[in-house]
Parts: structure tokens; sequence; C-alpha cells
């Protein structure tokens, strides 16, 4: 079971998951290039099919052959994009808030990321982010939870390079689904104010062999937000024969 992540890249978003899913699998979750303890530096032009690359040596490293995926928003982009490229590696798939092209509206958030991070710094960044990710209801319940997220984002914050390059790779995103035959389980959220969930209906009538399940609430991370019916939902599904 690899678990790939959205934005941030850092293996550690997957923290509620990976007990239940080890339960079951070995379970893989990796920070991407430029993130977490992979740290490094990215190239100009930096893509997804760069990310779907990486990710496809470090599976040959381990001697992983095929296997489950369940990526998050830009980790399920990877995911598409390794199905494309190496469509025997992967078995089941599990896409969370993600697409097939970057829609106008998630160009627009991005923008304004990208506005607060280099006009005024990191910190800006990083208290923003949770507004993209999660319903405001349930945030106003977690702020000493929320204040420690900030300080560990502030204190472990990638170089702005990096950052405006990962986000590049997202902005320019685009990729034809109709040939990507793993069975695969496409999830999004109604109230998702970064992702349309309209991207997950069409991601979803573009796979030859896809369920579409809509949650009303649960913000763009969803996994976080409701873990357990989360955790739920997809071990239905990847356990199921």
């Amino acid at each position: 079971m690899v678990l790939s992540s959205g934005l941030g890249g850092a293996a550690h978003y997957w923290a509620p998951q990976i007990p239940v899913l080890a339960q079951h699998f070995r379970v893989i979750a990796y920070d991407q290039q430029g993130t977490g303890r992979s740290g490094g530096a990215v190239p100009e032009g930096y893509s997804i099919g760069d990310m779907a690359n990486e990710l496809a040596a470090l599976l040959d490293e381990l001697g992983v052959s095929r296997c489950h995926f369940i990526g998050h928003a830009l980790g399920g982009l990877i995911g598409l994009r390794l199905a494309l490229d190496r469509p025997s590696m992967i078995d089941r798939m599990v896409l969370v808030n993600a697409w097939a092209k970057t829609h106008p509206h998630t160009l627009r958030c991005f923008a304004i990321r990208k506005s607060l991070l280099l006009d005024t710094g990191p910190e800006a960044y990083v208290r923003a982010q949770p507004l993209f990710l999660y319903p405001a209801t349930w945030l106003a319940d977690r702020q000493d939870w929320l204040l420690e997220q900030d300080a560990a984002g502030i204190a472990h914050f990638p170089p702005t390079e990096t950052v405006l390059r990962r986000i590049g790779a997202v902005e320019a995103f685009e990729i034809g689904v109709s040939t990507i035959v793993a069975p695969t389980m496409v999830i999004a959220t109604r109230d998702d104010v970064l992702v349309p969930y309209s991207c997950s209906i069409e991601l979803a009538d573009g796979l030859p062999n896809a369920e579409l399940t809509l949650i009303d609430h649960g913000g763009h991370a969803c996994n976080i937000t409701d873990a357990a019916g989360f955790d739920a939902m997809v071990l239905r599904f990847l356990l199921e024969r």
C-alpha cells in the first residue's frame, strides 16, 4: 500500500490512516522530493511526471512490483501518471479530491497562496493553508491543534523556490485517463474550497473502471476530518474481491 500526499508532500499527512491500513497491508508512506526528510532541490520545469518517476524509482528500489495506491490531491495526480506510465505497478487506486486537469478555481487559489508566500512570507502562507484544507466549523474547535500545526509548518518550511516549482507542476497538470484500467475509487467532498468536486465527477467519468463517492462534509483533507469514515470506505474498496 503506497500513500502519496498532496502539496505538502510529507508522509506524516497520513498519520490517521497508517495504523489502520497496516493491519492489512505493508504500508509505504514517503516524503516527496523537496519535502520532509527527503529534502533536496527540485529542478526548473519540475512536473507531475517527474514526481511519478521518483516514486517508481523508489518502488523499484524497494522491490515493489505491484501495489495499491492512495493519493490525495497532488498525490492523486502522481498516481494517475504512474498508472499511465507503469500500469502493471498499480492494483487498486484511491484518488482523493484529485483531477485530470487543474481547474481555474484551483489556479486562483494557488495564485493567492503564491502571493502570500512572495509578498508576505512563509508564516502567512502556513497560517492561511488550513483555510484551504479544513471546514471552518471543524477548525473552530481545534485552535490549540491549529497553533501547533502552524508552528511545525513554519519551523520545517521548504525553500520558497521548491514550493513554487511544486505548485507550478500542479498548475500545468493535464492528463488523459481513458486508458487507465486499474479499479479506482474517486472520493470528493462537496465542501472542498480548493478543488471543486465537479473535477472528481469528471475524473470518474473519464476512467474506464472507476466508482465515485461524494461526501457532503469534510473539506479538502477529508481523510483527517473524518478519519474513521474515510478508512472504512477505503478498506471496503481495497479488500473487496
